[in-house]
């Protein structure tokens, strides 16, 4: 018997066929409600450790492989202002990167640094601080179309710092300036080395993470929707190797990338409809989406 479909239908059904494309996302575990605001991961030891943003508690949370949490420990002369992004570096030293400023008018923008022999305590407090500013920021605020001082992402990597900005300005182009700030107690000026451009949807091309392998040889930076996997660089000159995009077909608030190895990304999104999850990512999809 043939089967005869509404054309409206078929025209669907096609539409449907032709759009659908699978993500490499892999839900490891729902995230306690407690975390419905993380902004930054870190993987160390075969442990995963959060941190949560502005309004929220000056604490990193350690969870257990079923996503519940295993510790807290809570950081008690600090406070969370705008806690944006977790690093960590390769002799497991974690680092807070407390400078949220989404309206370009922070003066106080700080790294914080947790060693690794505190990592094991409930209660803890840490005076290894490094402040900075960015030397092109001439007015606070800035210009509406020159908001490029905002930052959710940062690594360490060889003694250093590496941020990169989150733009909110009004004319968006999806520049992304990249900054360079000593690993050293103290106050230093940002140095201004590259700029990276993504693309011109704001919604889904701001930075809001970004993390390194251990040995250097892998970067990733993420926005909501897509990943960018950096490699066959030359020393801190990222965007002069290959890059690699991957949208992630998968709508959410993704604010936290880590690697767990050099062959598998770590991804966690803010609480929300079918979110506040963290999810795996393997680089090989990276390397082979055409």
């Amino acid at each position: 018997m043939k089967l005869i479909f509404p054309s409206s239908l078929l025209l669907l059904f096609l539409v449907l066929s032709c759009s659908e494309k699978k993500t490499g996302l892999t839900v490891s575990y729902k995230l306690p409600k407690k975390l419905d605001e993380v902004s930054g991961i870190a993987y160390i030891n075969n442990k995963t450790f959060v941190i949560e943003d502005s309004k929220n508690k000056n604490s990193i949370y350690i969870l257990k492989k079923n996503g519940k949490i295993d510790a807290e420990i809570n950081i008690e002369n600090i406070k969370n202002e705008d806690w944006e992004d977790l690093a960590s570096d390769v002799s497991g030293n974690l680092y807070i990167g407390d400078f949220g400023n989404n309206d370009n008018i922070r003066k106080n923008l700080c790294i914080y640094k947790i060693d690794a022999d505190q990592l094991d305590k409930n209660k803890i407090a840490t005076d290894a601080k490094t402040t900075f500013y960015y030397p092109e920021q001439k007015e606070f605020p800035s210009n509406k179309k020159e908001m490029f001082y905002d930052c959710e992402s940062f690594f360490e990597w060889k003694g250093n710092f590496y941020l990169f900005t989150k733009n909110r300005s009004k004319d968006f182009d999806g520049t992304v300036l990249i900054y360079k700030v000593p690993n050293k107690t103290g106050h230093h000026k940002a140095e201004l080395i590259d700029i990276f451009k993504t693309c011109n949807d704001k919604e889904n091309c701001t930075i809001t993470s970004a993390s390194i392998t251990n040995d250097g040889t892998k970067m990733v930076l993420l926005s909501h929707s897509i990943v960018w996997l950096f490699e066959n660089f030359e020393s801190d000159n990222f965007t002069n190797g290959e890059i690699s995009t991957y949208d992630l077909q998968h709508e959410s608030q993704k604010e936290a990338i880590c690697f767990k190895n050099n062959d598998l990304l770590i991804i966690a999104d803010e609480a929300g409809e079918n979110s506040g999850n963290v999810y795996e990512f393997p680089i090989t999809v990276l390397k082979t989406e055409p």
